[in-house]
């Protein structure tokens, strides 16, 4: 997969995306990543990105014409910025150019399985008071949002976005049920977790497979996008007085099931109970 990013701090990304799972998959082949720089995508001498808005207001706004010609020559990939004359090409199918705005939608999980399936995202990272509308209306196929508060710049958010994306794809993570089980994971990815194992596989993934399960059963049942993940424990089975439920310690992996389900809806309930139905 192919991920572009467009910023004004390409020096920024210098760090972010060299650890863990995204450097990884970088390494693997299984993602490419390039930093364009904005300001490269001007054409005066000052490499002017920004502008006072119209009708007044505190101040500067990212202007269209960089982010519609750094769109649009990363799409054509042509060696120089597509010109007004020419048509210029739009993203197909395969390919997401998202807007990093507070005034986007909200970024969840299935939004990042829709990303995951796709061949490529552009990724526009907004500053100072925001991007001209024109670029969320007629340039960018999603304007999102990673929270209800304000950051400097989308950069931080785009970094999250490439990192929550990544670990969807096949072969990221080591262990391919990982992502499957984790707080967020839709109600039909968990199920779907049940029909991709191989035979040779079955005895290893059929537990797995059945937490799974749980969780979808658990969001269906309560009209839920999906419940958080359970809580985990790992050893020693005692620390400082605190000990590890029993029912972890007993092999039974039925019992375990349903303790796991029943604990995951009940923190969903205390720290994200927007995510259960109101008759909840």
């Amino acid at each position: 997969m192919k991920f572009d990013v467009i910023t004004i701090f390409p020096e920024f990304f210098a760090g972010p995306l060299h650890y863990g799972i995204v450097r990884r998959a970088r390494e693997a082949g299984l993602i490419d990543i390039r930093v364009h720089d904005l300001r490269q995508f001007t054409h005066d001498r000052h490499k002017t990105v920004d502008d006072r808005p119209f009708g007044g207001g505190e101040g500067m706004v990212l202007k269209p014409e960089p982010m519609f010609e750094a769109v649009e020559t990363i799409l054509s990939d042509a060696a120089q910025p597509t010109s007004e004359e020419r048509n210029p090409p739009k993203p197909d199918e395969k390919t997401a150019v998202v807007l990093l705005s507070a005034s986007g939608k909200i970024f969840v999980q299935e939004m990042a399985e829709r990303f995951a399936a796709l061949e490529r995202m552009v990724l526009l990272c907004g500053r100072y008071e925001g991007v001209d509308e024109r670029v969320a209306e007629h340039l960018a196929t999603d304007e999102v949002s990673i929270g209800d508060f304000v950051l400097s710049g989308g950069e931080l958010a785009a970094a999250m976005v490439v990192d929550a994306v990544t670990r969807l794809l096949p072969g990221a993570l080591g262990n391919e049920a990982s992502s499957l089980h984790e707080s967020f994971a839709s109600a039909s990815s968990l199920s779907a977790s049940r029909s991709t194992s191989a035979p040779s596989e079955r005895h290893r993934t059929q537990f797995d497979s059945e937490i799974a399960q749980s969780h979808a059963d658990v969001a269906s049942q309560n009209g839920s996008r999906a419940v958080l993940d359970c809580p985990h424990y790992t050893r020693p089975a005692e620390f400082r007085g605190y000990r590890v439920p029993e029912v972890l310690l007993s092999g039974n992996h039925e019992e375990i099931r349903r303790w796991r389900q029943r604990v995951a809806l009940e923190k969903t309930r205390r720290n994200r109970p927007d995510l259960l139905s109101p008759t909840e």
